[in-house]
């Protein structure tokens, strides 16, 4: 469910042109994890592997809004500690480089001169009850970039499901979006995810691409 004002997930044509050519191969693609008896009894002590990489455009992904009202409708998701009695996710361990499976993908988005990376990390963890929202600091997962704050959250309910509410003030906003400099941009969404699935989180100013896959089991980078 997308948390914020309603905007196209699809992807624009170059963004689209360069996650086919990542593309997993077939084998790699796993269904969608199976329901569980009860939402409060799925989260537990199955860990997942998150990786994230967070890009800004170059130029406008779309046309001018009104920034500030975005802005005030912001719902930032909470750390762990602010989750009370619920099951709440636990950080396991930061995943080293020669374990991201992105790696090419961030090398294509910078070839392009359309997107440029901003930040890569990847990291281990335990799913929140579904509806906590109970995340992890852009700080705790290793992201240190001016102006980007937030958090990641990964909730389990009937479904796995990915979640994140970003902010990122530039100093120079991309061209087009009637924006003046240090606006602060706003994504704040959940959905559902699927093993080895690219999932795009999307704005017209930056974006994320996020990977999920079991820590267990994994297969290896580009397998």
């Amino acid at each position: 469910m997308d948390l914020r004002r309603a905007r196209a997930r699809v992807p624009t044509a170059l963004l689209a042109t360069l996650l086919c050519a990542h593309a997993l191969p077939a084998a790699t693609q796993e269904p969608a994890p199976a329901p569980a008896p009860a939402p409060a009894s799925a989260p537990g002590s199955t860990v997942y592997n998150i990786e994230i990489i967070v890009f800004r455009a170059t130029s406008a992904l779309g046309g001018a809004e009104d920034w500030s009202a975005e802005a005030g409708a912001r719902n930032v998701a909470g750390e762990e500690s602010a989750s009370g009695s619920a099951t709440v996710g636990h950080f396991v361990a930061a995943l080293p480089s020669s374990a991201w499976q992105l790696g090419e993908l961030e090398s294509r988005l910078r070839a392009s001169g359309v997107y440029v990376p901003v930040a890569h990390t990847a990291w281990a963890q335990t799913a929140s009850s579904w509806g906590t929202r109970a995340g992890f600091s852009l700080q705790k997962l290793g992201i240190e970039v001016p102006g980007l704050s937030g958090s990641v959250f990964l909730e389990r309910g009937q479904w796995l499901h990915l979640g994140m509410s970003l902010t990122y003030a530039m100093t120079a906003p991309p061209q087009g979006l009637g924006a003046a400099p240090d606006t602060p941009f706003t994504i704040n969404e959940s959905r559902r995810v699927r093993f080895y699935e690219r999932n795009y989180f999307d704005h017209p100013a930056f974006g994320v691409i996020a990977l999920v896959t079991p820590a267990q089991g994994a297969r290896p980078p580009g397998r």
